[in-house]
């Protein structure tokens, strides 16, 4: 299967680093005319300048966390055909640590970011009869970690939104999906177990194999992810290939959670 999305144009929010970006070089590799989005102007010149040679890409700087970058962003870039809803944050936290601030920070970034920017693009992708909206999910959100409950309650939240608005879009020819990653061996995963890898002198790969193997136990691949591995689920969803996949979490988690359904 070649996919081929020339003629289209994507946006990825948060796509200056990790799986964000490994989805925009995927999408740009498959021909579609990528908007690479960051709040940082030099992180986002830096990701369009490393796409160079791969496939036409234009930047985007916006911070979609609020109602009005979200604004700003739409109203410099009005028209996508794909929208890949990936910025977000996460970390972990005790619950009774948790207060209001941070819940509500979690919120606006992974969830009304993906809210916003698709209540705002998909009226016309259904005009047009065809569109794809992708929502980064997790497994956190169907095995919720005790200590990332807030990040587990957004990524829950992403496969409710995923999930009904791929209904409220029955007929458009745009479908809605969402993706479940799990461990990815992103930038923030490395720093994540940089210090263990060096103090017991392994690499980054082999200290992400452990975390897994300690923390995630019911993997049955055994090992993290790579960004790569999560991009190529994405492109799939995004393709037009994938017109009768819509209303589905598709789980990129390595077999973790241990369910047939």
């Amino acid at each position: 299967m070649k996919i081929d999305l020339s003629g289209k144009r994507a946006l990825v929010t948060g796509s200056t680093s990790g799986i964000g970006f490994a989805i925009a070089k995927g999408l740009a590799a498959a021909g579609a005319e990528v908007v690479v989005n960051g709040r940082k102007a030099e992180a986002v010149a830096d990701a369009v300048a490393a796409l160079k040679g791969v496939g036409a890409a234009i930047g985007a700087v916006a911070d979609v966390s609020t109602a009005e970058g979200c604004a700003a962003l739409v109203a410099e870039v009005p028209r996508v055909d794909i929208l890949v809803n990936n910025v977000g944050i996460y970390g972990t936290g005790d619950f009774f640590e948790t207060d209001d601030a941070v819940w509500q920070q979690y919120f606006d970034v992974n969830v009304m970011s993906g809210v916003r920017l698709s209540r705002a693009y998909l009226p016309a992708m259904a005009a047009q009869g065809w569109g794809r909206v992708v929502f980064l999910s997790s497994e956190s959100g169907l095995a919720i970690p005790a200590d990332m409950i807030h990040y587990g309650f957004t990524k829950t939240a992403n496969l409710s939104v995923s999930r009904g608005l791929a209904k409220r879009m029955a007929g458009t020819g745009v479908t809605v999906n969402a993706v479940l990653p799990g461990p990815t061996l992103s930038e923030g995963v490395a720093a994540m177990v940089k210090d263990a890898a060096e103090k017991v002198g392994i690499s980054l790969e082999a200290a992400a194999t452990a975390f897994v193997k300690a923390q995630r136990p019911s993997s049955i691949i055994g090992r993290v992810a790579t960004p790569e591995e999560v991009a190529n689920m994405v492109v799939y969803a995004c393709s037009r290939e994938a017109s009768a996949t819509t209303g589905a979490a598709l789980r990129v988690e390595g077999g973790i959670v241990d369910t047939i359904g």
